[in-house]
């Protein structure tokens, strides 16, 4: 128990009579208290509560205008919730429904009148070693509290690191920049944040957008860098890059990766029902791979491959208005040309 803290321990004193007041002064006073606020009159208690924030609240049962059931009203109603703030109750005569009355409306002990010095300063002490206690356990766990933040937060960083990695990692064997996951990503948020959906899932459309294309990992270097187009078997091949990336991401508990299995997996679909590997067709198509499909196509037309030339924005765009309502949702073609236009204004 911190001695310095407890005779520093704020005391707010209400009692009517001015004799009782003095006398606690001085009880107080030769046990070592200094910090004393005290009023003989109840109405100041609003104001002096807010002044004073005190430890411990001394507190006469029978006053005029405000008595002390109406004070200890007062006084929870101002006390946070989880909060432990003693208030000794003074009082010549304490009938059994009145006891009740004031701990139910949070009085934590009764001190009789008249007083006796021992007991005076024996309960407030033990008041206050609880007030103590209570205070130290709140601290520790608000140093708990932000520990376990500052560790959730590392996981996340942690998490998102390694999903940036996974899917550097499938991309690195035709795009050694590595930066098309991470683009395709940005420009899915974008398309997210366009169509109106919140920023938390937007956010979680780029974290999971950079494994669309996983399953890579799975497709020979001869068929992934092939200069030229696929012969039907290379294609039927290629195709197979969606299912086993979504296998290979199947199953996990985290809301980061049940997204990138779903986009892994349906990124190829088109509205019009002629994509791989299901042939889904128009809204069947969940909306995030609707968005990453457009997505990683732009990025795909606008830069340059082993196997193509970079196409130019005018020409990927003019493309893409020609897909409106075949290989994309309609809705996703505007709100990416609304992107587009708003780039092309600002810059």
């Amino acid at each position: 128990m911190d001695k310095i803290w407890m005779q520093g321990a704020r005391f707010l004193i209400i009692d009517d009579q001015a004799y009782n007041i003095s006398l606690l002064e001085r009880i107080l006073s030769r046990a070592g208290f200094s910090n004393l606020h005290c009023t003989t009159d109840p109405r100041q208690l609003e104001v002096l509560f807010e002044q004073i924030k005190p430890d411990i609240i001394l507190l006469d049962l029978h006053m005029p205008d405000v008595d002390g059931f109406a004070a200890l009203k007062l006084i929870q109603e101002r006390v946070e919730e989880g909060h432990y703030l003693p208030i000794l109750v003074l009082t010549a005569d304490v009938t059994q429904e009145a006891k009740k009355e004031a701990l139910h409306l949070g009085a934590h002990d009764f001190l009789t009148k008249p007083l006796d010095k021992t007991e005076v300063v024996l309960r407030i002490k033990n008041l206050l070693k609880t007030r103590f206690y209570h205070l130290q356990l709140q601290d520790q766990n608000q140093l708990l509290e932000l520990r376990v933040q500052e560790r959730t937060v590392k996981l996340e960083q942690a998490k998102l690191e390694i999903l940036q990695l996974l899917g550097r990692t499938s991309e690195f064997r035709d795009d050694q920049t590595g930066q098309h996951t991470q683009r395709v990503g940005q420009m899915a948020k974008e398309i997210a944040s366009s169509l109106g959906l919140s920023d938390h899932e937007a956010s979680l459309i780029e974290r999971a957008t950079p494994l669309h294309d996983l399953g890579k990992l799975g497709i020979p270097d001869d068929i992934l860098l092939k200069p030229g187009r696929f012969s039907p078997e290379e294609f039927e091949q290629m195709k197979t890059h969606t299912t086993i990336g979504a296998s290979i991401l199947q199953g996990s508990q985290f809301p980061d990766l049940q997204l990138a299995h779903t986009i892994a997996l349906t990124h190829h679909e088109k509205w019009d029902g002629t994509g791989y590997p299901n042939g889904l067709r128009g809204e069947a198509i969940p909306l995030a791979g609707r968005i990453v499909a457009l997505a990683d196509f732009y990025d795909a037309l606008t830069h340059e491959r082993p196997y193509k030339r970079a196409w130019s924005t005018e020409e990927a765009l003019t493309e893409i208005q020609k897909q409106r309502g075949l290989h994309f949702d309609p809705q996703v073609v505007d709100a990416f040309m609304h992107i587009v236009r708003k780039e092309s204004y600002s810059n």
